[in-house]
């Protein structure tokens, strides 16, 4: 079997995504669950598959950061920096909202995660859309993240629509941190 997407399957899954579907989609380390940052229902969707709360928040990732220029303009220059020098890579940026991403994204709080990737299936499935999207694990609340795509079907069934790929089984899931403070959450 082909490990990468053709580009039928990358509007197929676009498409679906575009429409208000949840999808999943090769990460990094592990397999994520994709949506439209802006689309409530398919956050919604997302959420009550995985068994999570919708005030946790969420991680928003883009094959560019021109997607999270308003955001990172926002920040001062020395940090702005730090997060562009920093990708693209599997480190996720803690950083204010400003009001950028609807509070279905960011949960109960005033900040928003942000990544700029380099995973193959990410990066076309930004391209194909033009946009950012919502990228968690694919599992549910306690369970261990799918790193196969075998994986998501037994935790979601066959229906959910999947971007073909692989991840890195060596890699380990993003690193989260603050921009703010330089913390290392993750």
């Amino acid at each position: 079997m082909n490990s990468k997407a053709t580009a039928f399957q990358t509007r197929r899954v676009a498409a679906a995504l575009s429409s208000g579907d949840v999808v999943a989609v090769p990460a990094e380390a592990v397999w994520g669950l994709s949506c439209d940052p802006w689309c409530l229902d398919a956050v919604e969707s997302l959420c009550a598959m995985k068994r999570r709360a919708l005030d946790k928040g969420l991680i928003v990732v883009s094959w560019t950061p021109h997607h999270f220029e308003p955001l990172l303009q926002a920040l001062p220059a020395e940090a702005r920096q730090e997060c562009l020098d920093s990708w693209p890579a599997p480190i996720t940026w803690i950083v204010p909202n400003h009001g950028y991403f609807p509070p279905w994204v960011t949960g109960d709080s005033n900040e928003v995660a942000i990544r700029v990737t380099a995973a193959p299936a990410l990066v076309a499935l930004s391209r194909a859309l033009d946009g950012p999207v919502v990228s968690t694990s694919a599992n549910a609340a306690g369970a261990l993240p799918a790193r196969h795509g075998f994986q998501v079907t037994r935790y979601f069934g066959e229906k959910l629509k999947k971007l073909p790929g692989t991840v890195d089984l060596m890699a380990k899931p993003s690193t989260i941190k603050r921009v703010t403070t330089g913390d290392v959450l993750r």
